[in-house]
């Protein structure tokens, strides 16, 4: 009786240590240095020198209503009233939204990069794969609008984490006339399910992915249920591109799927042939260039 309940008692601590790593594996990711960033988008010819070293712009730091600061760069772009607000990916920095920039610039947008909260050189100390992220994107939003006037048009453009983040923040924020969504997931728990199958293969069969979402409820206020960019897509009536490369294997390509079949009002999908995760833009970067210009012109932005 004694070993049985020793060995309750063992599987009771063990369930709920597991519980709490792969919570702080999802909220605390390893991110890289932002200097890492740079010279890695540098090399990789992702940074046009004319923007960074030509261009305009403004360092800026803009508090988040969670106490901390969000670190950018804003590219006023001769005082454009169309602004464009990037969103980056997990464990990166807003060098990874670089790539994207001429795109709006060519078309007379300005622009807007920041680092997500526990990210590149913004505060925060933990990551929600949205859950928090979207409050802080309303704030860059109300920083824009103080900054040029009620009348300015918003984009949105999110990749990976920051795709997740952009439709979750739609959902709360009417003033956002159109949104991109390159790789968002649908579901984090569907996502989270799909990793631990491919990440952690021997532990696939147990329920760490309920368990965690507990933890991170206790621990971090969020469970994961509650990042659910799906049952968010019809809260309001933004325009959205989704792209998607058809070999991501990382974030699902069904996921923009799912996302586009559930949207309703105006939509479009550029699923980008031989892309895997993030890399619909660098696969091909005249056909993203062209779906993107299609979509602003569909809705007479420019």
């Amino acid at each position: 009786m004694k070993i049985l309940l020793f060995i309750i008692i063992v599987l009771v601590l063990l369930t709920i240590f597991i519980s709490i790593y792969f919570s702080r594996v999802v909220t605390l990711p390893v991110v890289r240095n932002y200097n890492d960033t740079y010279s890695t988008e540098l090399a990789a010819g992702n940074i046009k020198e004319y923007i960074f070293n030509k261009l305009e712009k403004e360092e800026v730091s803009i508090p988040s209503r969670f106490g901390y600061d969000l670190h950018g760069f804003f590219f006023p772009n001769g005082g454009s009233k169309k602004v464009i607000i990037f969103a980056h990916g997990i464990t990166w920095s807003l060098y990874g939204s670089a790539k994207y920039m001429d795109i709006f610039i060519k078309r007379g947008f300005a622009v807007l990069i920041y680092d997500h909260r526990n990210h590149g050189l913004s505060g925060g100390k933990d990551t929600s794969f949205g859950y928090y992220e979207k409050y802080d994107l309303k704030t860059c939003t109300d920083w824009v609008i103080e900054k040029i006037g009620d009348d300015a048009l918003i984009g949105v453009h999110g990749e990976s984490m920051g795709g997740g983040t952009v439709l979750q923040y739609i959902a709360i924020d009417p003033r956002v006339s159109f949104c991109i969504d390159d790789c968002g997931y649908s579901d984090t728990a569907e996502l989270f399910n799909h990793r631990l199958k491919n990440d952690f293969k021997p532990l696939r069969h147990l329920p760490l992915v309920p368990l965690a979402s507990v933890a991170t409820k206790i621990t971090r206020g969020w469970k994961f249920s509650d990042v659910k960019p799906i049952n968010m897509i019809n809260k309001n009536s933004t325009p959205i591109l989704f792209i998607h490369g058809d070999k991501d294997d990382y974030v699902p390509t069904k996921m923009s799927h799912d996302l586009y079949n559930a949207k309703t009002g105006f939509k479009d999908i550029y699923i980008a042939p031989n892309a895997g995760h993030a890399q619909a833009f660098t696969s091909n970067p005249y056909e993203y260039e062209r779906r993107v210009d299609k979509f602003l012109k569909d809705l007479k932005i420019i």
